[in-house]
């Protein structure tokens, strides 16, 4: 059985994304924070069938995500798939473009930047060695829209695509995947989803999000994975 992990697993994507696999025969490494959230989670899916473990990890810290790498390869076997999942909610936003400065930069710059190459990093020479396995990330509207109320998140989200998309360049022909999957609506379940609805005041007016379930992300992800016949998915846009 192979293993998908999940990295920054929280209950929209993340969630999505592991019945999907799950119910394709992979056994699934719920990564987050929280390490009772985490647990519940994993409880949930083995509920539903789906043999899981959680293992709580900051992957922003380099040092718990090395560590966590090396917790989930020694419980599960070898990383075949490896989700990066992680996002923060509306708290961390900019008010607007000019507004950005270099501390607004950090938080999203280790979520979705530094943290997206040190997995790489360290799971690539594994997966290069066995000829398989793949490196899903996911984006969001920020990056390929702007939106100046998350002007920096869209730059974190447009250095990790360009990193991603030269990293997918590198490695073809060697049998492993990497594709970035970009997110163009509110997730259902998610945690942000239910940070807009109880605050709709963070969402600047006139602006209508559009929403997606989390089994089509999940499906989505399948597919790429699958059918590895693109680098780049966009979806909800």
């Amino acid at each position: 059985m192979s293993t998908l992990a999940i990295f920054g697993y929280g209950p929209g994507l993340g969630a999505g994304t592991a019945r999907e696999f799950g119910r394709n025969g992979f056994r699934i490494a719920v990564i987050g924070r929280d390490p009772v959230a985490a647990a519940e989670r994993a409880a949930v899916l083995r509920a539903e069938g789906i043999e899981a473990e959680s293992f709580p990890a900051d992957i922003t810290e380099p040092a718990q995500l090395s560590a966590v790498i090396a917790q989930v390869e020694d419980k599960l076997g070898p990383i075949e798939v490896a989700l990066h999942s992680a996002a923060a909610g509306m708290s961390i936003r900019s008010e607007s473009t000019r507004a950005v400065d270099r501390a607004a930069l950090e938080l999203p710059l280790a979520l979705k930047v530094y943290s997206s190459i040190q997995l790489s990093r360290e799971l690539l020479p594994g997966m290069i060695a066995r000829g398989s396995g793949a490196l899903l990330f996911s984006s969001g509207a920020s990056e390929a829209n702007p939106q100046p109320y998350l002007a920096n998140v869209g730059v974190a989200l447009g250095a990790q695509r360009a990193y991603v998309r030269q990293l997918a360049a590198e490695v073809a022909g060697t049998g492993v995947y990497v594709g970035l999957l970009g997110i163009g609506a509110l997730i259902e379940n998610s945690a942000v989803q239910r940070e807009v609805d109880a605050h709709p005041e963070l969402i600047p007016d006139g602006l209508v999000l559009p929403r997606i379930g989390n089994a089509e992300l999940g499906a989505r992800y399948w597919r790429m994975v699958t059918e590895r016949d693109a680098v780049e998915v966009e979806i909800g846009f």
